[in-house]
């Protein structure tokens, strides 16, 4: 057969990946329509006015959206990358002026009876343009000019977006490290920023007047031990320096830029408060419902938790616990397994790629979804602060939905465009 190529752009499309969507989107249905059933209320999945309603046609629509993207050029999203990252950063000034307030967050845009959020829109406007990026200067990230640049690239929307404020959707484009990381940056920026962790957490368990001295004894051991190597030397002064400024920052950060309710959450998570009445309450019912599925869980609309509204926001951060309660262990592994299989095949996938384009952004679309997943999962059962980002293709909202559609088939179509595309 002659079929041009233009008439079979589906013929290397990798349906495997597009299935596995399917399926996590069917996942997002049943369960917000369990989260939102009452017995003696509308119980038609049909109806539009609800929270299940509206999803099916943020699902429809969805896969209208993900398949046009499948009928564009590959070469499109290289071109234009700078454009769409543009139109992100100016929806984001926008929303901070004229954006509608929900929860705490002024994140969303009114466009007649559907909100817009531009974060989530700036996902994949970042991953493009950081991509266009290394793909055309192809930097080794060994020098600080191109480390700058790139955390530019990054920077902006992080900054807009802390301005909203919307810790959670912030922290995902911290993200974008590993792919830098894949394409040379070197492993101590990974190690700094696990360290910042660990000091983050270290300067609410132990008083500075022992967390301090602990410090500056290891960096005087590395000062002394590599006395003769003046670089090692003076790195470590430098560092011992930063680690102990960085502690002060956080407390101040703590202390006078986040408010009341992120603080008593950091607490919560640490164990320096207990507030089952207050901000605790969704995690401490998340936890109850998901441990109350045991093995297979209660039944499909038998999940007392859900049935009778005691989690609160539980068709958007809190949608695990649906699963969880409804499905038990085994559900919750079903859903994990399915997540752990897209992005181990996106990261292979990206390793096969013919560009440094396409592989790039195939890790930044790995990458996003397992910050977003370990995240929101990690809320649900209490490990992480909760922070409100949605679990992909699952939580109830359009905007997200159609961002994470847009960011994965970006990639289906770079994929599928992969033996030509330059």
């Amino acid at each position: 057969m002659n079929t041009p190529q233009s008439n079979r752009f589906f013929f290397k499309v990798d349906w495997i990946t597009i299935l596995v969507y399917v399926l996590l989107c069917a996942v997002g249905f049943i369960n917000i329509y369990a989260s939102i059933f009452t017995a003696d209320g509308d119980t038609s999945v049909f109806n539009f006015s609800t929270n299940s309603g509206k999803q099916l046609v943020f699902i429809l629509s969805a896969l209208v959206l993900g398949f046009s993207i499948l009928l564009l050029d590959g070469k499109f999203f290289s071109i234009f990358s700078p454009i769409i990252y543009g139109i992100t950063l100016l929806l984001l000034i926008v929303v901070l002026v004229v954006g509608r307030n929900v929860g705490g967050n002024q994140a969303w845009l009114a466009i007649g009876g559907f909100r817009l959020q531009p974060s989530e829109l700036a996902k994949f406007g970042t991953a493009l343009l950081l991509a266009r990026y290394i793909s055309t200067f192809s930097p080794k990230f060994r020098d600080i000019k191109s480390i700058l640049f790139a955390a530019l690239i990054i920077g902006m929307p992080l900054i807009l977006i802390l301005r909203q404020p919307d810790a959670g959707s912030a922290l995902v484009f911290l993200s974008f490290m590993f792919p830098m990381y894949r394409e040379g940056l070197s492993g101590y920026f990974l190690l700094i920023f696990l360290g910042m962790i660990v000091l983050f957490v270290a300067d609410f368990l132990v008083p500075l007047q022992i967390l301090i001295p602990v410090i500056l004894l290891i960096g005087s051991f590395f000062v002394y031990s590599n006395r003769r190597k003046q670089k090692i030397m003076f790195s470590a002064i430098i560092a011992t320096i930063v680690a102990i400024s960085y502690l002060f920052v956080v407390k101040f950060a703590y202390e006078k830029v986040l408010k009341t309710h992120q603080r008593t959450r950091i607490e919560i998570i640490l164990g320096l408060k207990t507030d089952p009445k207050g901000v605790g309450y969704n995690v401490i019912q998340s936890k109850i419902a998901i441990g109350s599925g045991q093995l297979t869980g209660r039944g499909f609309l038998e999940g007392t938790q859900t049935k009778y509204g005691y989690v609160p926001e539980q068709s958007t951060d809190f949608i695990f616990s649906t699963i969880g309660e409804e499905w038990g262990f085994t559900g919750c592994f079903v859903v994990i397994g399915l997540f752990i299989f897209l992005m181990v095949r996106l990261v292979n996938m990206a390793e096969r790629q013919r560009s440094s384009f396409s592989r790039v952004y195939g890790y930044c679309v790995a990458c996003i979804l397992f910050f977003h997943v370990f995240i929101n999962i990690g809320m649900a059962i209490g490990i992480v602060p909760v922070i409100g980002i949605p679990l992909p293709f699952i939580s109830y909202g359009g905007s997200s939905l159609w961002s994470f559609t847009v960011l994965l088939f970006i990639f289906l179509k770079l994929d599928s465009n992969r033996m030509g595309f330059i």
